[in-house]
């Protein structure tokens, strides 16, 4: 009897790369830069405190926010594993202002790389799941020193996107466009190995994950769905939910893909100025790329978040993804509240008949 070798990462890329025929192997090639990059900060995340990268870095980055020590070197780490094998034609990142050029000594290739090097710094110092994010696209034709408005294409024009997550096991998830899949690391022989291959969202879930710190701020919409949840089984869905908050959207999504539910952060009222708080490209884009491929629904609450047109780099959204009926539940709250808000206590979202569970 033949025993099938394990299916690890590379394995399962090249067996990907033989379904087209006109494959070069650079885009194989890159995913496993990318993950070697992972591999290279699982590592260092794994030391704790016996790194001595934790604590702030004593700089603010691009996005107005106290940089970690480990930003920085996870940002490195993420350049210098990437920059010289000839995939790319160039990066961005969450960290950095404006795109990195691949340096003069190094070959060009035809993608484009935008991560988000350490997604939920901020929980390593409680030894909480933190993870990096990626999303490739493809350089447009003729152009080897892409700018800005090079990386800015609709969610729909990635080639590939996915996350690593850090935490009791790292694993790395992605998809090419053929559904999602998740690769442990099997630290002894230091190879992402097939673990859950297809992975799909359940279509129901009694679960939701939002800041209710910020409920104060929350449009309408978002206020009739949360307070239907927590009415539980005496309300109008019928049944109880358990809410979820983690503080890392690459926790939450890891949790959604995994068992289910659904997660919110909406555009709120805080600052009219601002349509949310996570990054397009760096956030709502790759994870909801994964999200469609397992079968649930990425929206900003308003439209499908994949649709969107980038207008900047680092352009924040409101996002809102996880199970698809509950996200075109939110996304019918929406349609049916007026733009003007008002509180009248005559007047409520509820009616004598319960709406559908």
């Amino acid at each position: 009897m033949t025993t099938l070798a394990p299916r690890t990462l590379t394995r399962f890329l090249i067996e990907e790369q033989r379904r087209h025929a006109n494959a070069t192997g650079n885009f194989t090639a890159l995913v496993n830069d990318v993950r070697l990059a992972c591999k290279r900060i699982a590592t260092l995340i794994g030391k704790g405190a016996l790194s001595g990268a934790y604590g702030d870095a004593g700089a603010i980055n691009v996005q107005g926010e106290v940089q970690k020590k480990l930003d920085v070197l996870t940002n490195d780490i993420f350049i210098r594993t990437n920059e010289w094998g000839g995939q790319l034609a160039g990066m961005v990142s969450e960290e950095m202002e404006k795109p990195y050029p691949i340096p003069a000594e190094y070959p060009t290739g035809k993608y484009l790389l935008l991560f988000d090097p350490l997604d939920g710094s901020s929980n390593v110092d409680v030894n909480v799941a933190v993870g990096s994010i990626f999303s490739v696209l493809r350089c447009p034709d003729g152009v080897t020193d892409p700018s800005e408005e090079h990386f800015l294409q609709p969610g729909t024009e990635q080639v590939c996107a996915g996350y690593a997550i850090y935490g009791p096991s790292t694993m790395l998830v992605l998809s090419t466009g053929r559904g999602v899949h998740g690769f442990t690391l099997d630290r002894e022989i230091g190879e992402f190995m097939l673990t859950h291959p297809d992975l799909r969202i359940p279509e129901t879930t009694s679960e939701f994950a939002i800041n209710a710190s910020n409920s104060r701020y929350w449009e309408s919409p978002i206020t009739r769905y949360v307070r239907e949840c927590q009415e539980g089984a005496s309300g109008p869905r019928g049944r109880d939910f358990n809410m979820r908050w983690v503080a890392a959207v690459v926790a939450e999504a890891h949790r959604i893909l995994m068992r289910g539910g659904v997660y919110m952060y909406p555009r709120d009222r805080r600052d009219l100025t601002k349509p949310g708080r996570l990054r397009l490209l760096y956030e709502a884009n790759p994870l909801g790329f994964l999200i469609e491929q397992a079968g649930g629904r990425a929206s900003t609450g308003r439209e499908p978040v994949l649709t969107v047109q980038p207008e900047s780099l680092h352009q924040r959204i409101g996002f809102i993804f996880g199970a698809r009926a509950e996200v075109e539940r939110i996304e019918r709250y929406h349609r049916e509240c007026n733009d003007f808000e008002f509180k009248a206590p005559l007047f409520g979202t509820r009616s004598v008949l319960r709406s559908p569970a």
